[in-house]
């Protein structure tokens, strides 16, 4: 079992900070170790109210783990002063690990994160000890200050978080940028890498610690870090895709969503091959039955039985007519068209059964 540890806030509503840390942690199989720097009252729509721990006790946290566990790779996240920047600083130098740095500065509500004379001791502690930095684009425009409006000036950032701030590798997050797609850079080895996914509709709470969260455990994992960082951005896509409808601010990205749906494809599946030989006789029979939502909404999340073979990504029209359903009654995710009938069920076999097949 590989670990990560993050070093960061606590957030109350769990949208972000450590929760979404070992969240993430988990969906990737990586045991997740913690160090609390500040404890938030927050949920989707503010800040209430900040207490930063204790320097000593920052620092304890991270030896009790790495003494006794060990930190196969750490993230950082929400350092909120120069006195806790500088402990961390020394104790992660000491021991040694891949350490994603998430530069948080500003929460989604707008609550400052990160006191201005601690940005300082961040750029002069921390970032030279990253193994990668992972800002979106106001942090990286307050670390450089090049002001970021195109591609190639978050290029320029990247480059000079690595070859002027000390890091040794840089992502500058482009969901900011007015771009028809969501492009990150990654400035790694003297080159650089784009990772483009197409802009999806969801929740956004989290996001930014979930991304550098899913970067740390695949590092701890000892994948390498451009595959660390693919695999973080498709993470991240798909669980603000499927964001969890809570609260009435920003609400939090899923990341569940990274095993819940390979699982529940399996499942599904599976449901569909058992009553296989049932519908072998039944000619022009169509069977499609959807995950649970929220991932059922996505035609691609569909499985569809036709002349003895299962695919996934029904067509557009069965595939409307069967959300319309569910979206009355969610438990009715399955359905069979059959000589013109359509028949809905909760299970393939209710729906096989219901027509007499």
């Amino acid at each position: 079992m590989r670990t990560a540890l993050t070093i960061a806030g606590s957030d109350s509503g769990g949208g972000a900070g450590i929760e979404a840390d070992l969240k993430t942690f988990a969906s990737f199989g990586v045991h997740g170790l913690v160090a609390v720097t500040s404890v938030t009252a927050q949920n989707t729509l503010e800040v209430r109210a900040i207490h930063d721990i204790p320097p000593e006790v920052v620092v304890s946290q991270i030896e009790a783990v790495a003494d006794d566990i060990g930190v196969d790779a750490a993230k950082t996240g929400m350092l909120s002063n120069a006195g806790i920047i500088k402990a961390v600083a020394k104790t992660v130098k000491r021991y040694g690990f891949p350490l994603v740095v998430d530069p948080v500065m500003i929460a989604k509500s707008g609550a400052v994160l990160l006191r201005e004379d601690a940005i300082d001791a961040l750029v002069s502690r921390i970032i030279p000890l990253a193994t990668v930095v992972t800002p979106n684009v106001p942090e990286a425009e307050r670390l450089t200050g090049i002001k970021i409006k195109t591609l190639e000036d978050a290029k320029r950032a990247a480059k000079l978080i690595v070859e002027e701030l000390g890091a040794g590798a840089a992502v500058v997050k482009g969901g900011h940028l007015k771009l028809g797609e969501a492009v990150d850079v990654l400035y790694y080895d003297g080159r650089f890498r784009e990772y483009r996914a197409e802009f999806v509709k969801g929740c956004t709470h989290g996001t930014g610690c979930s991304f550098s969260a899913a970067i740390a455990a695949n590092l701890a994992k000892g994948k390498p870090l451009e595959e660390a960082v693919g695999e973080a951005k498709r993470f991240i896509t798909m669980g603000i895709r499927y964001g969890v409808s809570l609260g009435r601010g920003h609400c939090p990205v899923n990341q569940n969503a990274w095993r819940d749906v390979p699982a529940l494809k399996w499942k599904v599946y599976e449901e569909l091959n058992s009553v296989r030989n049932a519908l072998s006789g039944a000619e022009n029979a169509v069977l499609v039955c959807a995950l649970p939502l929220p991932y059922g909404a996505e035609g691609e999340n569909i499985a569809v039985l036709r002349n003895g073979e299962i695919t996934f990504g029904a067509p557009e029209d069965i595939a409307g007519i069967l959300l319309r359903r569910m979206l009355e009654r969610s438990e009715f995710r399955c359905l069979l068209i059959h000589d013109g009938e359509q028949v809905f069920g909760t299970s393939p076999w209710e729906v096989v059964k219901k027509v007499g097949l």
